[in-house]
């Protein structure tokens, strides 16, 4: 493990998120496979050279981190096994909702790190979200180390926001992929083939998010500058900005988001 901390890791849980940061690890060479063993109910992983058990075996080395994966749901269920006896040096949360006094009730570790990844992490061009109640500034670098390779990791200093940060980000994907496909049905049902709009919308959309990461000014001075004044771009835009339509779109879809979050964690308190 090139991550400045020592010994195995382990996985509790390996679904999509888990499985795309793994994958990324281990083609970032982040990770090596003889490292990691899995723990899931099916005992199988469609990842080749990894251990993978239904259980924490009692012959191997105990992990230096420990990631929880699975289900926010099976919360509970996984601290009354074994896994609950752990002692890692990191604990590593995935698990949106549940927030670190949860997760310190419920285990043992000198540093516990919530993490909220996004899916594509996968690629390396994801975004990480921490959080902490842990002053220990080796694993906490250790822990932003690991991530590093995933994508833009921050740090978020108020667990509160974690709601909001996984609404934003964490979410983010799923409401740009509808977004795009819902450019790609307008572009279709002006008359292009439903193949070619959609590979138009996906190539704009990549373009334009590659050309907002480079830029020094805003998003929204961007899209001024491309709406020449009485231009096709600034007549689309007349739509979108009037009443602050996709403004006030997005605010609720953010809100309900960042509230089923809430929900989740009140629920995790138990």
């Amino acid at each position: 493990m090139s991550a400045p901390l020592p010994g195995p890791l382990w996985l509790v849980g390996c679904g999509n998120m888990a499985g795309a940061m793994l994958r990324r690890w281990l083609a970032a060479g982040t990770v090596d496979a003889g490292d990691v063993t899995v723990i899931n109910r099916s005992g199988t992983l469609p990842i080749e050279g990894i251990c993978v058990v239904t259980a924490v075996p009692e012959d191997a080395p105990p992990p230096a981190t420990l990631m929880l994966g699975m289900k926010p749901q099976q919360l509970d269920t996984v601290a009354a096994t074994a896994v609950g006896q752990l002692r890692p040096r990191l604990l590593l949360s995935i698990l949106a909702g549940v927030e670190n006094a949860t997760l310190a009730a419920r285990f043992q570790a000198e540093a516990i790190v919530r993490a909220m990844p996004n899916l594509p992490v996968s690629i390396g061009k994801g975004v990480v979200a921490l959080h902490s109640d842990s002053c220990d500034a080796a694993l906490r670098d250790a822990a932003a180390a690991l991530m590093a390779p995933l994508g833009l990791v921050e740090w978020i200093g108020d667990e509160p926001l974690f709601d909001v940060v996984t609404a934003l980000s964490g979410c983010g994907p799923g409401f740009v992929f509808r977004f795009v496909d819902a450019m790609a049905a307008a572009g279709a049902a002006l008359g292009l083939p439903k193949d070619q709009a959609q590979r138009l919308a996906i190539a704009t959309v990549e373009g334009a998010g590659l050309l907002a990461g480079d830029a020094d000014v805003s998003p929204a001075t961007l899209a001024d500058r491309v709406a020449s004044p009485g231009g096709s771009t600034r007549e689309g835009l007349n739509v979108l900005d009037r009443d602050d339509a996709l403004r006030r779109l997005l605010a609720e879809t953010l809100a309900a988001s960042a509230r089923r979050n809430a929900e989740m964690a009140a629920a995790a308190r138990g």
